[in-house]
């Protein structure tokens, strides 16, 4: 059965390559554009962590008592991917693209109008659901790619995507404060409209496979544990992704209250160190294919452990905190260019093993981010350098023990 589908797969390929060639731009082209789209797109899930000192001034509350919804954000993205990144595997890839685009934008337009805390928190959750655009598209990369560079074109979205990490915290400080937060999510709105329908339109607009629609969730159980590699690759992305949410989502409640006193636009800033990220990918994606996964995660959780205690000593020492968040952004990165390469490769769905990678890293986000928000509020700056720590050891013990 399986060379019965290669051999009647491959003439309807053949025969439909003139048209997709026709619908899609330069090879170099649709990379950038699926990077950008990837930067547009991710950036929604962070909007919210440096306007938390601007929301709370306009809600009434303290920046410590709404920092929750910056996790409800990431939880929401969590969801989305369980149910929708899946569907990269079987659906069209082209509607779904749009559908969710449109989703998004309406839920930022709600998040800009939202009356107060629980409604916009709401609002957001549908948001960062409907916003897995970019997890939809890095498998389709890495099925276009060369074996020999497949890492490397993966980690050209990666860089995207992390790039609008950085954008949503610096554009969105600085904008926030000359605008207002609102406007900040107004303006994500339209141009998560613009790029997510201009990627749409050249992805291939055929279903991939036949079935069920969502057999790519059902499947994830048993994809995740017939892998140990996708199950080590996602338990240790979860540990690295926790610790990095825990630390950045309340570095704006370090910078903005009474230690260094910055404005929010003045303490966006400060997510320029993030751009260490854009930089690292095309390089770690290089070692990837050149030495392999194992080693380049190593590296990357032995730099993350360093800048924890840069990050302590931050609490008082703004250049041990610049050194920090260079440190703790090249070791995300480094990190999610090898494990996200091997979640891609280590089965016959890349879509589902993508999906339950990206879930396991965002749901380790999430509770994370939750428990530094509450960390912060009883304990200070050292209570969330303690919750970044305990990620690092969970993430790198629990797959250190199982074989």
């Amino acid at each position: 059965m399986p060379s019965a589908t290669t051999t009647t797969a491959t003439p309807t390929a053949r025969a439909t390559t003139p048209v997709r060639r026709s619908r899609e731009p330069a090879p170099g082209l649709f990379l950038t554009l699926l990077a950008v789209c990837s930067a547009v797109t991710a950036a929604n899930i962070y909007l919210a962590a440096p306007l938390l000192p601007l929301m709370a001034r306009d809600f009434g509350s303290a920046p410590s008592a709404i920092a929750w919804i910056a996790s409800v954000a990431q939880l929401g993205y969590a969801v989305g991917l369980l149910f929708f990144a899946p569907l990269g595997d079987s659906a069209n890839r082209r509607r779904l693209v749009a559908g969710l685009t449109l989703v998004t934008a309406l839920a930022l337009g709600a998040s800009a109008a939202a009356p107060g805390a629980a409604a916009l928190a709401v609002a957001m959750f549908v948001a960062s659901a409907a916003t897995v655009i970019p997890q939809l598209l890095v498998p389709l990369v890495a099925e276009r790619a060369p074996a020999e560079r497949r890492a490397r074109h993966v980690a050209a979205v990666i860089a995207g995507l992390f790039t609008g990490i950085v954008g949503a915290r610096v554009l969105g400080g600085l904008a926030g404060q000359a605008f207002g937060w609102r406007w900040v999510f107004a303006g994500a709105a339209v141009l998560t409209l613009a790029l997510g329908l201009a990627t749409a339109l050249v992805l291939p607009s055929r279903r991939r496979r036949e079935g069920p629609l969502f057999a790519g969730l059902v499947a994830l159980p048993s994809v995740l544990r017939g892998s140990p590699e996708l199950w080590r690759a996602c338990v240790r992305q979860a540990g690295m992704f926790g610790a990095w949410s825990a630390l950045w989502t309340s570095l704006a409640l370090l910078l903005t209250g009474p230690e260094y006193g910055l404005s929010t636009a003045t303490a966006g800033l400060f997510g320029l160190f993030g751009l260490t990220a854009s930089a690292v990918a095309p390089l770690a994606g290089g070692l990837v294919d050149r030495f392999g996964a194992a080693r380049v995660v190593r590296s990357a959780y032995l730099i993350a452990a360093v800048s924890v205690p840069l990050f302590w000593l931050g609490g008082h020492v703004l250049g041990a905190l610049f050194a920090a968040a260079i440190a703790v952004h090249a070791a995300l990165v480094a990190s999610h260019v090898a494990n996200q390469t091997l979640a891609l490769t280590a089965t016959s769905t890349p879509a589902t093993a993508n999906t339950a990678y990206v879930v396991a890293g965002f749901a380790g986000g999430a509770a994370a981010s939750a428990l530094a928000g509450a960390a912060f509020s009883h304990f200070g700056w050292g209570g969330v350098c303690a919750v970044a720590g305990v990620w690092l050891v969970l993430g790198w013990g629990l797959t250190s023990l199982r074989r």
